[in-house]
């Protein structure tokens, strides 16, 4: 493969990876969808149903979509390691960069990522809400009825 050849590769994998990024993107913010309307609307069932336990299944669901996000943003951090090497290589800071190696390099972040990064990332912010927030209605309602102040 000539440097021609090779540049050429290396921005079509480049692009690529932004856009799989990007797309990353727009999928956290359908997650974040999901778990408010599946969320709230069992929050409100709860109150229609005055059924206190379903409260708890509210916050329930709204940390397995917590849990998903987070593992959306960790696969999504995975390409950025090769998108740093492409951009490395533009700049002549690295020599011999192959093309073609998002699985290889996604899987060495992928394999280097201990599970407390993870559970740091659950904590970002922009992860957290309103998964969290979410959470903490539904166990503070749920403690309230429980203790008579609050009838469902």
């Amino acid at each position: 493969m000539d440097q021609q050849q090779l540049t050429a590769a290396l921005q079509a994998e480049y692009l690529h990876l932004q856009k799989t990024i990007e797309d990353f993107d727009s999928k956290a913010l359908t997650i974040k969808a999901w778990s408010i309307s599946f969320s709230l609307t069992v929050l409100v069932g709860a109150f229609a149903s005055r059924a206190s336990p379903v409260l708890l299944i509210a916050s329930v669901a709204s940390l397995l979509f917590w849990f998903l996000e987070t593992m959306w943003k960790v696969f999504q951090l995975g390409y950025y390691e090769r998108v740093e090497e492409i951009e490395a290589h533009f700049r002549g800071e690295l020599k011999g960069t192959a093309p073609n190696q998002i699985c290889t390099s996604w899987m060495k972040k992928w394999n280097a990522t201990p599970w407390s990064d993870v559970r740091g990332m659950a904590l970002w912010p922009h992860i957290a809400l309103p998964h969290g927030v979410i959470v903490v209605i539904g166990i503070v309602l749920f403690a309230l009825v429980r203790a008579g102040l609050l009838t469902l």
